[in-house]
């Protein structure tokens, strides 16, 4: 379910900026647009001085604006990616987000409601977004209401750009491949209308190729989607390829490549990117190498101890990350299975392979 409520809004907080951006109330000047395109492009390549450069003009020109208040909880949320509650940033980023929303709910004039609704929408996605991933199930709970409620109205108020293939775009393909893929949940998926998934991923390819704002965001769920859902690494690889080429500075782009790669048994290139990081690196990133490393020494080596030697350190710093980090636990453990079975420890095999099936969203994502 947390996974389901990322994908449906994590792309929906970019979209205020392109409709303000184009709205005749606010930020209908070529000067601010293109300032506001820079400043997204600096934010997704961590370029994070000239983005704060970008933000303290926005906040000069619209104080009281919400919009200001969004873009500073973008560059927070990848300046210090992943934020978790023990993060001491979280606390400021709360309040800018808060304090977006509590403007958007002074509206000043009707007119003004998409840029509102959509600025709303985007703070609260954040929110969402760092609530789910962290699993403060009772903060999700308590914001989500509302903002389902925006959503249905951004819908309506919004008009055909290339962005919003984005957002259409998750709609129609994990509204049928999600119940697909985790029968669980089909029946929650029948209280919303139905999609189609030939569609949506026509429709992300779309906002991959011409998406002013949302396309690091296109190309990201489009090589999710090819690698967890299609099980198609090769197309998935054209999409993590562009990524990377596009925002080299940004090592979490970095290691959706590197992934790709791996899982492609291309073990010499995957190596050699290991070391076309940038720093400084996050210790989410450095979790992430050391369980690259593990798959590296253990497929491409076969030396097994320095792979279990790197899956366990990785095992080790995940204490410290909570719930963003079960993805590649899960990884760390299906190598460990693997690595026990080769020296006919079966129950410790078992035991790991089932913490690797727990952690797993996708279970056949194992690199076996």
């Amino acid at each position: 379910m947390r996974y389901l409520l990322k994908i449906t809004i994590s792309g929906i907080l970019l979209s205020f900026l392109l409709k303000a951006s184009l709205s005749s109330q606010v930020l209908n000047d070529s000067a601010t647009y293109n300032l506001i395109k820079k400043g997204v492009e600096y934010i997704y390549n961590c370029e994070f001085d000239k983005a704060t450069a970008v933000y303290e003009k926005l906040k000069s020109g619209y104080p009281e604006h919400p919009m200001p208040y969004l873009f500073n909880g973008m560059i927070t949320y990848w300046r210090y990616f992943p934020l978790i509650p023990t993060s001491p940033i979280v606390s400021s980023f709360e309040q800018n987000m808060y304090k977006c929303i509590e403007l958007c709910e002074k509206i000043p004039d009707p007119s003004y409601e998409p840029e509102y609704a959509l600025s709303e929408l985007g703070a609260r996605g954040l929110l969402l977004l760092y609530y789910a991933d962290n699993d403060l199930s009772m903060s999700v709970i308590s914001i989500a209401a509302k903002t389902y409620q925006l959503v249905t109205r951004a819908f309506d108020l919004t008009d055909s750009y290339d962005d919003f293939y984005f957002i259409t775009g998750l709609y129609n393909y994990y509204r049928e491949a999600y119940p697909e893929s985790h029968p669980v949940y089909k029946p929650f998926a029948i209280l919303f209308p139905r999609g189609d998934k030939v569609k949506g991923l026509k429709e992300l390819s779309q906002a991959a190729r011409y998406a002013i704002f949302l396309k690091a965001e296109a190309y990201t769920f489009l090589s999710g989607i090819y690698i967890s859902f299609e099980n198609n690494y090769p197309t998935a690889l054209a999409y993590s390829k562009n990524l990377y080429r596009q925002y080299p500075n940004n090592n979490q782009f970095l290691s959706v490549y590197i992934k790709n790669i791996l899982l492609m048994k291309r073990y010499d290139e995957a190596e050699k990117l290991l070391g076309q990081n940038k720093n400084p690196e996050s210790f989410y990133f450095r979790f992430q190498k050391n369980i690259f490393k593990g798959i590296l020494y253990e497929k491409k080596y076969h030396n097994s101890y320095l792979a279990e030697t790197f899956y366990k350190a990785g095992i080790k710093q995940a204490e410290t990350i909570g719930d963003f980090a079960n993805e590649y636990l899960a990884y760390a453990y299906f190598g460990l299975s693997r690595i026990m079975k080769t020296k006919n420890e079966n129950k410790l095999s078992k035991s790991y392979y089932k913490k690797a099936m727990d952690l797993a969203a996708f279970k056949n994502v194992n690199f076996n």
